[in-house]
């Protein structure tokens, strides 16, 4: 238990547990419960993702080699990506995907269009020479023309890559540069907060910086607009024209052939490319959607993101399973903070995903209490990652937005392009708890001596290798050293996520934020995300961010806050924050120091830059500050008076 209470937050009825895809997987395999299936995934996976694929209906040449040889799943397996998403369609005349902006404005696309439109734009790719062993680049917005160019490329065998349109020109190229994309796909312009931002300029450099881009194609930011011109470009309906009609052709490419490359934060250098392959990103994500979320045929799925998050590629995968996905593109608190409410209530969303930092804000908005104002009766499930969800905002949820809510917590990343840990739609949610391993992830926490830590004692989140979605390795890094270094150095054989993490007596997990920004004050390890879930239930704190500053040979926490309108930190206010901290947590765990800053820097996928923060207030470069979506507001911390003798 993680809040002191003694009974879940939420329990499935008997009836509703029964129901889940979950329920019928156990009952295929042949165990008791949920758990008994968890621990017959990860000591047979072979037999288990063998399953998987059969009981998710994969399409494509299963072969004849084990789903797991111990080193590679479905090793002379074939299959496309592209047509596992668009052949699970329900009804071709159902919808797709749903594209919503800040205005309400909305544009459906059915089953049968998209795969039109699929097919359209990779006979496009294919005309321009793209093929096997190519790469692929969106500059996008979280909208369908995403979502198409991903499935097209992947249609011919292409590598898809992407990011949102906030970022600068050094930060797309910084990324795409790495990986010498051959067509570029990006809008002209996007719009946030009700305010438009242009972006034909930035367009014309990036591709003037990618010698390798031999097309250049503007999807117009404006309804009924065909695009700003961009020199040498290429408006989207132009590509596309002479292509319509033509029929859907999928190369089937081996299991382990390069879908995406991700890419990792990079607030401390250039980002590092993951390459993932298109059956273990397939699968994980069935496995995950199907199972873990209780995803189905007809439901309808929206998780706030942007296409340079990895949820977006979850997001997209939700095909995959017949599902409709609902795009929402801008601010989420435009024109006010009911947004994403208003377009569950609107198109009936069965899931709803959001970061936990959302559900925070949520949490601090005066007032705001969906449950009361919107009819939200088709919504099971809410999803949450990004960050740790604190038990304030679990009891948030399921006061403010529906009580019968299967809230699932779940935490992976971009490294895997899937979750660790996750919901259980037939088990109990306590407050607070992530409810446990995803299937086939075999998953412990560790002591600095490699030992498996008992309930309540933190430790570092690691994960035996033998699921599909471990990446190819990083683009570039052709002896493999720097992918190794990166994740299976610090214990010999599991991979280490680089999460600070403890079981409960739940059998769940909590997550105590990055461990590689875990502070060590004293010789003692402390999660971030202690400190902050004391602070942030104060009604005067509205964020705050603890770091570790080297000082008198030792390294002392700093705690800057972000404090509410109207109120002044001043020596009261730290007394109570000192207070709050040194009894929920311990005296360790109270900041030397406490500052005010009016703004922290995050990255774009909206998660807290710790490493940044810790990087300046010790006196190093911050390097590719093009990661981050305010890098102004690291000034303030650069020369921030409360940090001098």
């Amino acid at each position: 238990m993680t809040d002191g209470t003694t009974q879940p937050l939420w329990t499935p009825s008997p009836e509703r547990a029964a129901g889940t895809r979950m329920a019928a997987l156990v009952g295929r395999a042949g165990v008791a419960d949920s758990r008994a299936l968890h621990r017959w995934s990860v000591e047979d996976p072979a037999a288990f993702w063998d399953l998987v694929w059969d009981d998710t209906g994969v399409i494509g040449d299963r072969g004849t080699a084990p789903a797991f040889d111990g080193e590679r799943f479905f090793a002379d397996a074939r299959l496309s990506y592209a047509e596992n998403l668009l052949g699970h369609a329900p009804d071709p005349d159902a919808p797709a995907v749903v594209d919503v902006d800040e205005a309400g404005d909305d544009r459906v696309t059915t089953w049968a269009g998209l795969t039109a439109t699929v097919a359209a734009a990779a006979e496009a790719l294919r005309n321009d020479g793209v093929g096997v062993g190519d790469r692929v680049a969106a500059w996008l917005p979280n909208v369908t023309e995403t979502m198409v160019v991903a499935l097209a490329a992947s249609a011919v065998g292409a590598t898809f890559t992407s990011t949102s349109p906030d970022f600068g020109v050094d930060g797309v190229v910084d990324r795409f540069g790495q990986v010498d994309p051959v067509v570029l796909v990006a809008t002209d312009r996007y719009r946030y907060g009700g305010k438009e931002f242009v972006l034909t300029d930035r367009v014309a450099e990036v591709a003037g910086r990618l010698p390798t881009v031999r097309r250049v194609v503007i999807v117009p930011g404006s309804a009924g607009d065909d695009g700003s011109p961009v020199a040498g470009a290429t408006t989207w309906l132009d590509w596309l024209a002479p292509c319509r009609g033509a029929e859907p052709r999928y190369e089937r490419l081996p299991f382990d052939h390069p879908l995406f490359v991700l890419y990792s934060s990079g607030t401390t250098g250039a980002p590092k490319c993951i390459v993932h392959r298109a059956g273990g990103v397939l699968l994980k994500h069935l496995e995950e959607h199907q199972y873990q979320t209780d995803l189905r045929p007809g439901d309808r799925l929206m998780y706030f993101t942007t296409c340079g998050w990895m949820m977006w590629n979850w997001l997209l995968s939700a095909l995959a399973s017949g599902t409709t996905v609902v795009c929402f593109d801008g601010n989420p608190f435009h024109p006010g903070a009911t947004a994403l409410y208003d377009v569950a209530e609107r198109y009936r969303l069965t899931c709803l995903g959001v970061s936990a930092k959302y559900i925070d804000a949520c949490r601090k908005t005066g007032g705001l209490s969906p449950v009361d104002t919107h009819d939200l009766s088709a919504l099971r499930t809410v999803c949450s990652t990004g960050s740790p969800l604190h038990a304030d905002g679990f009891e948030w949820v399921h006061r403010h937005v529906k009580s019968d809510v299967h809230l699932a917590s779940i935490s992976g990343g971009t490294d895997i392009c899937g979750c660790f840990v996750g919901g259980d739609p037939t088990a109990p949610v306590w407050s607070g708890e992530i409810q446990g391993p995803a299937l086939g992830m075999d998953v412990d926490v560790f002591d600095d001596h490699g030992r498996p830590c008992g309930p309540g004692v933190d430790g570092e989140l690691v994960c035996r290798p033998t699921f599909p979605s471990v990446p190819l390795g990083f683009w570039g890094d052709h002896d493999g050293s720097r992918f190794r270094s990166a994740y299976f150095e610090r214990f010999d054989g599991w991979w280490t996520q680089g999460d600070f993490a403890s079981w409960t007596s739940h059998d769940g997990m909590v997550i105590h934020g990055r461990s590689d920004a875990t502070l060590n004050a004293g010789g003692v390890r402390i999660g971030t995300a202690e400190i902050y879930r004391v602070v942030e239930r104060l009604a005067e704190v509205t964020e705050c961010v603890a770091v570790g500053q080297r000082w008198d040979d030792d390294t002392r926490i700093v705690l800057f806050v972000r404090t509410a309108d109207g109120v002044e930190l001043d020596d009261e206010l730290r007394a109570t924050i000192r207070s709050a901290i040194r009894s929920a947590c311990s005296p360790r765990h109270v900041p030397a120091v406490i500052a005010a800053v009016s703004d922290i820097p995050r990255t774009r996928s909206n998660k807290i830059s710790e490493l940044a923060v810790t990087d300046v207030i010790n006196g190093r470069e911050v390097r590719n500050t093009e990661a981050l979506a305010n890098p102004e507001a690291l000034v303030q911390f650069s020369a921030h008076p409360d940090l001098t003798p």
